[in-house]
């Protein structure tokens, strides 16, 4: 299952991302993974979810994200959750551009019955029509 968390700049998704991956860690039976592009907000992460800065492994473009996410998840079976902060930012690319990686990720996550959740800067209406369905 993908879960979308969108807005506009500044209008609070990394809170909500941050308080559903700590929500998440009192349920899960598995692991959490969360990837963003900045140490920043490591410490707002309680310490069983596994933090991940794409910066120190030079993750530059979509292709390259999409193997890293798989990677990620590849790297055990008992995965349970993914968090990414700031998808397009972290691709180089723009939302509406991105139907592929979505793909991607909706079918790892259907393989691995994995819960995945996704920050996109951008307002509700200018969400892309193949991200809309996981509002």
């Amino acid at each position: 299952m993908i879960k979308v968390i969108c807005g506009p700049k500044g209008s609070g998704k990394t809170k909500k991302i941050i308080d559903a991956a700590n929500a998440a860690v009192a349920d899960a039976k598995g692991h959490l993974i969360f990837i963003t592009d900045t140490k920043r907000y490591m410490y707002d992460l309680k310490r069983e979810i596994r933090f991940i800065d794409v910066t120190d492994y030079t993750v530059a473009g979509e292709e390259a994200l999409c193997g890293f996410i798989k990677g990620a998840i590849a790297g055990g079976y008992d995965n349970e959750y993914v968090y990414v902060d700031g998808i397009a930012r972290i691709a180089g690319k723009q939302l509406k551009d991105m139907a592929q990686i979505f793909y991607m990720i909706e079918k790892v996550a259907e393989m691995r019955n994995l819960q995945v959740c996704l920050t996109c800067s951008c307002a509700e209406e200018e969400l892309p029509d193949f991200a809309k369905k996981y509002l």
